[in-house]
């Protein structure tokens, strides 16, 4: 395991704008405030969304469109850059109505509602490529 100790160096509850994309808008939000690391729970609901799953065999990802409002149930995540942006790298679980629940990495989704924690942290991480898994990784 590589690891490094971080202290934090702020705090923020934040209220996503509505109709905004949810990943972009942590992303503005990380760019605007200089947070280079760092952490974030959330939760609200969307009103569609695009969820990603890692196929571990084939190395690529597989998209799944949900063109229907969902509840975000759980929604976390952290912040660092990839390929010089920040990027927020954010998963969900999302329900519908009668309690089913989708879940993965929440690559886009229009916000109906979304309230977030963030907490940065001091250090700055980059993302850089990891050969036995063929993704972008921190570089601890």
């Amino acid at each position: 395991m590589d690891y490094r100790e971080v202290d934090s160096t702020s705090e923020f509850v934040c209220r996503l704008e509505h109709g905004a994309d949810w990943r972009a808008e942590i992303e503005a939000f990380a760019d605007e405030q200089g947070i280079d690391a760092g952490f974030f729970y959330g939760l609200g609901a969307v009103q569609d969304a695009e969820l990603m799953f890692y196929d571990q065999d084939r190395t690529e990802y597989d998209s799944l469109t949900f063109d229907e409002p969902l509840e975000v149930a759980a929604c976390m995540g952290n912040i660092s850059h990839l390929d010089g942006e920040r990027f927020a790298h954010t998963h969900a679980v999302l329900s519908r109505p009668d309690g089913e629940a989708v879940a993965g990495h929440l690559n886009a989704g229009t916000v109906w509602a979304g309230e977030l924690y963030v907490r940065g942290f001091d250090t700055e991480l980059q993302r850089e490529h990891d050969e036995p898994t063929d993704l972008d990784l921190w570089n601890i």
